[in-house]
């Protein structure tokens, strides 16, 4: 199953996609990037901003500034990921930043119910900015 980011509120897409994880599909995600966050931009960059410059980094829990694992790490969150079931099916999601090469001719699904057309109406800040707001300096 390929799912499409563009747009989509990413709660929403990572608990779609942890549901799929979870009854034996594969799942691979692109357009990370392009996922949106609702809500207003300051408390939104605040909050991972905060998270990031605490005072004993090496202690964790990490905070990853790539979008393809940000989004990785919100999927792994509505996983039982202490449990070995969820360890096992973590394994088979993908997510990937822009569409690569050997997806490219492949069917796109894109989740309603997440939000895709409804984002007009609100506040919301895209992944790729929360990203480079903490650290992530590429494209």
């Amino acid at each position: 199953m390929i799912i499409d980011a563009k747009n989509v509120v990413l709660g929403r897409l990572s608990s779609f996609a942890a549901k799929q994880l979870l009854l034996g599909n594969e799942v691979d995600i692109v357009n990370c990037e392009e996922a949106v966050v609702s809500g207003k931009k300051a408390p939104i960059i605040g909050n991972y901003v905060r998270r990031v410059d605490r005072k004993a980094p090496t202690k964790g829990p990490y905070l990853y500034r790539n979008p393809a694992f940000f989004v990785k790490k919100t999927i792994r969150g509505m996983l039982p990921f202490k449990k070995p079931r969820g360890q096992e099916v973590y394994r088979n999601v993908k997510c990937h930043i822009g569409i690569p090469e050997k997806l490219r001719n492949e069917k796109f699904m894109t989740i309603e119910k997440a939000g895709a057309g409804k984002l007009q109406k609100t506040d919301y800040l895209k992944v790729k900015d929360i990203c480079r707001q903490i650290g992530y300096n590429r494209g």
